[in-house]
């Protein structure tokens, strides 16, 4: 406990009962504690990499993409957080023949990370909602520029997959997607929609890091997913359940 210089390590209970919590808002990754660990309880989950070091990890599956005719895509968190290694990922995967891809919510509010998104082959897209107040209310932003950032580049017709968490009684009224369905309609560089059905998997790690689960939702049926995907259908949008 006492290596801890923000004192974010608490011992809970006595004797044999006692237990080892971290405080995650005291926490400041400094990795002292991982340092003096002698179980190895305690370690840190990824390392650091170069953009070198990334690109000659995908370059040994290149034969893989040539036959298969897919590629690499680049997740996160938010790749456009980082932009500048994002691009420059990018560009070295680019220049070797690796078509790429780049999975982000949309929200880029510099022109270095609005310059990934029009770099990258191809853009999964999330897209949680078509309403402003209810987007910021379930997330904390406005939709305004992640609608924007999207129809600008559609108008470059920049290949682009919608995936749309499908979390039942707030974004999925039908009124919700039949506006969202019109929307996406009249984006011609859509190629398909990808309809993601809410699921618990987050809870185990809310767990692990000590924080509570609050949403109290259960996760849509198939019968109803489809039905969601026929509304989309409806307005000529090729579109599947999962993705």
């Amino acid at each position: 406990m006492g290596i801890c210089p923000n004192k974010a390590i608490l011992l809970n209970g006595k004797g044999e009962n006692v237990r080892v919590s971290i405080d995650r808002g005291l926490c400041t990754n400094c990795k002292e504690c991982i340092d003096v660990c002698f179980t190895g309880a305690l370690e840190v989950f990824g390392k650091d990499m170069s953009v070198g070091e990334v690109f000659d990890r995908v370059q040994q599956d290149w034969l893989y993409y040539q036959y298969s005719g897919g590629g690499v895509t680049i997740g996160g968190g938010e790749p456009t957080s980082q932009p500048f290694f994002t691009y420059a990922l990018l560009k070295k995967c680019q220049a070797s023949g690796i078509h790429t891809a780049v999975d982000t919510s949309g929200y880029v509010m510099d022109n270095e990370g609005y310059k990934v998104l029009e770099e990258a082959d191809l853009l999964l897209y999330d897209l949680k909602g078509m309403d402003p107040l209810e987007h910021l209310s379930h997330t904390g932003v406005s939709n305004e520029r992640i609608l924007d950032n999207l129809k600008r580049l559609a108008g470059m017709n920049k290949p682009i997959i919608i995936r749309v968490p499908i979390v039942p009684g707030y974004n999925d009224s039908p009124q919700a997607i039949r506006r969202m369905a019109e929307f996406l309609s009249k984006l011609k560089s859509v190629e398909r929609v990808d309809l993601l059905p809410y699921h618990k998997y987050g809870t185990v790690k809310y767990g692990q890091l000590g924080r509570v689960y609050k949403l109290n939702v259960q996760p849509p049926d198939m019968e109803y997913m489809n039905s969601l995907k026929s509304t989309f259908e409806h307005y000529g949008l090729k579109t599947q359940v999962g993705g």
